[in-house]
């Protein structure tokens, strides 16, 4: 397994609706394995195969991660099933780094996808897990928290960004 590079906004794919997978592949597995590490070593719960640069619906999550690392998730293709219930969250984003915003989200949700071996799976969660799939689906419809954020709030980004590439 090896660490991969993390896009960082405003890099264009983080912008793009993520493509469907048709098969589970090796070199998939071995991606999903990557990102997984990569989440982990970057102090992250989630993250999503745009954000490694790959426009294809892959997510990998651990809401015990990244110190315990003891429920790693890998969802192909996953989609809502169920979503209820409001909360508010703060959060972060290991593609936008010293960014955080509050975005309202859904209490419980279930979510449907595809295992790395191939298999259907369902997942109903609730708290922070919910949050974090949440988080990475919207990845892969191309939007990140900065969507989420006032147009001010944006806006102080947006230049904090543009001072960092000079």
């Amino acid at each position: 397994m090896s660490k991969l590079p993390i896009r960082l906004y405003p890099d264009p794919v983080l912008a793009q609706k993520a493509d469907a997978v048709t098969g589970i592949t090796p070199e998939l597995v071995k991606l999903a394995e990557d990102m997984m590490l990569t989440m982990y070593e970057s102090d992250g719960v989630g993250l999503a195969a745009p954000q490694v640069g790959k426009s294809i619906r892959l997510i990998t999550v651990d809401e015990t991660g990244p110190k315990e690392r003891k429920k790693p998730l890998t969802l192909f293709n996953p989609e809502f099933v169920t979503r209820e219930g409001s909360k508010e969250s703060e959060e972060s984003c290991l593609s936008l780094p010293s960014f955080s915003c509050k975005v309202k989200r859904y209490e419980n949700v279930t979510v449907k996808g595809v295992n790395e071996k191939g298999n259907p799976v369902e997942v109903q969660a609730e708290g922070l897990l919910a949050i974090i799939l949440q988080h990475e689906m919207e990845h892969l419809e191309g939007l990140t928290l900065v969507d989420h954020a006032s147009r001010l709030k944006r806006t102080m980004y947006d230049t904090k960004v543009k001072k960092w590439r000079r």
